[in-house]
């Protein structure tokens, strides 16, 4: 049986990480509720985190676990950008060596910003294959053939522990306002934040609804949760949200949100793009498509928030300038 953490494993994780991560904002909008009939709106800006994303969070405190002859020899994982950067920051912060496979179509961006934390990237070509898959398989290879520790993005319960300091903290910012939240939308590839954000909610404000938000066609996470069982998503889906294509949940988030009764919802490219502009228009937030996606889902009125409470969590902003500026030109 895959093992969820306990609430004291959750703080043992914050008081670690977060005296080497950011403080990230909790901004309120009124705007955003008036425009969705919410009482309040707060969204969780971890896009302002550390290399730019949420993952510097379970990848500094999984990078803690390490026994002192694995931190020597360094590490090996797999990512399409996000938690390649927060890897690589952590490594870099610690004084570890890391190497990550990175699908070749991952953005230029992000790539470049993993390489200048440090990090060595290895570049992997697809094809018709699923890229996670593949960039997986040369991660293996690596670890077997290098004796490097392999590190997966999100399937491990200490990356889902680590990633919960972004539920705790927000937790905290919003009971300094007063306020506790009926809803909170969290974007979902892998699971990792969630598993941790719902576990989080779900042992200090049990009576708060979580939905997981993905991008149509990769809702990986909301059929598991629906059917009641991991299932695997098709081939030959496309969207803008590169950081959510993960075709199926893994097995520590599935866990955890099913212990925290996490429900499932997807949205469309347009919505997304919709959710950038607004971002950068209400908010001053600058965020790429998988960190907008629980806006849109919020925007797009894929949730009744009526007279309710919602928390927004905005996961990433790594995002170059031209992409950033056809998504907006686009929405």
């Amino acid at each position: 049986m895959t093992q969820v953490p306990d609430l004291d494993r959750l703080r043992q994780a914050y008081a670690e990480t977060s005296r080497a991560t950011q403080l990230t904002p909790l901004l309120e909008s009124a705007a955003l509720a008036r425009e969705t009939g919410a009482a309040r709106v707060f969204v969780k800006a971890e896009s302002l985190q550390w290399a730019g994303s949420f993952k510097a969070r379970g990848a500094y405190w999984r990078l803690k676990q390490l026994s002192p002859d694995e931190a020597r020899r360094g590490v090996v994982a797999y990512s399409s950008g996000n938690f390649a950067q927060g890897l690589a920051a952590a490594g870099e912060a610690l004084g570890i060596p890391v190497t990550i496979v990175m699908p070749i179509d991952a953005p230029a961006a992000k790539r470049e910003a993993t390489k200048g934390y440090g990090a060595r990237v290895v570049l992997t070509d697809h094809g018709d294959k699923a890229r996670e898959e593949v960039a997986a398989a040369k991660a293996r290879e690596i670890s077997e053939t290098e004796g490097l520790a392999l590190l997966h993005p999100f399937d491990d319960p200490e990356i889902v522990a680590g990633q919960a300091g972004a539920g705790i903290e927000a937790l905290e910012q919003l009971s300094a306002k007063d306020a506790t939240a009926d809803i909170v939308l969290c974007p979902v590839g892998g699971g990792g934040l969630i598993g941790g954000v719902s576990l989080a909610f779900h042992y200090l404000s049990p009576q708060t609804q979580v939905y997981a938000v993905e991008p149509e066609g990769f809702n990986g996470m909301g059929t598991s949760l629906a059917h009641g069982v991991i299932e695997t998503m098709p081939l030959g889906g496309k969207s803008i949200c590169d950081g959510l294509m993960a075709r199926k949940p893994g097995d520590a988030p599935y866990a955890a949100v099913t212990t925290a009764n996490v429900r499932g919802l997807a949205v469309q490219d347009a919505a997304v793009r919709r959710a950038m502009k607004v971002a950068f228009e209400r908010l001053k937030l600058v965020l790429e498509p998988s960190g907008a996606s629980s806006l849109a889902a919020l925007l797009g009125g894929k949730v009744d928030v009526a007279g309710k409470t919602v928390l927004v969590v905005a996961t990433g902003g790594n995002v170059s300038l031209a992409d950033f500026m056809v998504h907006i030109n686009n929405a």
